[in-house]
């Protein structure tokens, strides 16, 4: 995997972030969801750094990033903070602007970095979420059911962290294997570094304080966004999988057009893993809107 790519490991404030960066040509930040790490690019990262300098990172908290103890308030592990930890490390790495592609929590990250710092980004392309604030306030019974650990993720530590701990394969796999297409979409390379990263000391809890972050902390950002009318400036693509949870239980684009000025978006057909499950249809799709076609 990631085959000429070479590691980073790039100081960003409290934490060191590692990515791996890889191709040539402008820069283009790749971010992934949980379970999982920067990993999820590898069946795209190669194509796509026939076109920029490809930097796939691992959110704090994930992969072989660093893992903090949380805030009482879980403000680092804001989106906030993690989007700041992402411009520092472009910026590190000699890009000052940059595209975005981004993957779950990854996404909700990347939506952060556009509005918090709009200079920066000049285009985004995000993979099966809806904004989070829209996804709590619209919570239904559905919703719940599929995405269970949207609530018991921000459960007081050490609750969560202790049940993963206690079988992070177990954990891993009914996560990512109780999506639509089960667990057809992940090579064994790709599985066996996603578990070796969520074995790692305070793996469990950097994941929980990511998620107890969105439900406290990130919606009062996003409250404030709304009530100042701060938005996603730059050109935005959203892609959502029409087998997934967010595109039957949500109007993706509909709510989009709510925080962004410039989006256009469609499902795709396959489920939640889009860049492991469809990895043709995601460039055919991203990789013009990047380009600026």
């Amino acid at each position: 995997m990631f085959e000429g790519f070479e590691t980073r490991r790039v100081r960003c404030g409290d934490v060191t972030i590692h990515a791996r960066g890889g191709g040539q040509g402008p820069g283009l930040l790749l971010l992934h969801g949980h379970p999982q790490t920067h990993v999820i690019w590898h069946k795209v990262a190669g194509t796509l750094a026939r076109h920029f300098t490809v930097v796939a990172a691992d959110l704090r908290g994930y992969g072989d990033s660093d893992k903090p103890a949380g805030d009482p308030d879980h403000a680092n592990y804001s989106k906030r903070t993690m989007a700041r930890d992402q411009v520092t490390l472009m910026e590190a790495l000699g890009f000052e602007r940059f595209g975005v592609l981004a993957h779950d929590r990854g996404a909700r990250v990347a939506h952060r970095l556009a509005v918090d710092h709009p200079g920066r980004v000049q285009r985004l392309v995000t993979l099966d979420i809806a904004p989070t604030l829209a996804m709590y306030e619209q919570t239904s019974l559905a919703f719940a059911l599929a995405y269970y650990h949207w609530f018991f993720l921000i459960r007081p530590a050490p609750v969560p962290e202790t049940l993963i701990e206690a079988d992070p394969e177990l954990y891993l796999r009914s996560t990512m294997g109780g999506r639509s297409a089960g667990m057809a979409p992940f090579t064994d390379a790709a599985l066996a570094e996603y578990l070796r990263c969520l074995k790692s000391p305070g793996a469990a809890h950097g994941l929980c304080e990511d998620y107890r972050a969105s439900a406290t902390i990130d919606l009062e950002h996003d409250r404030a966004d709304l009530a100042a009318g701060r938005q996603v400036e730059c050109e935005m693509l959203a892609l959502w999988g029409e087998q997934g949870a967010v595109g039957k239980c949500f109007a993706p684009l509909e709510e989009w057009r709510k925080v962004a000025r410039r989006v256009r978006g469609r499902a795709l057909p396959c489920g939640h893993y889009i860049a492991e499950e469809m990895p043709e249809r995601l460039l055919e799709e991203a990789l013009p809107f990047l380009l600026g076609a």
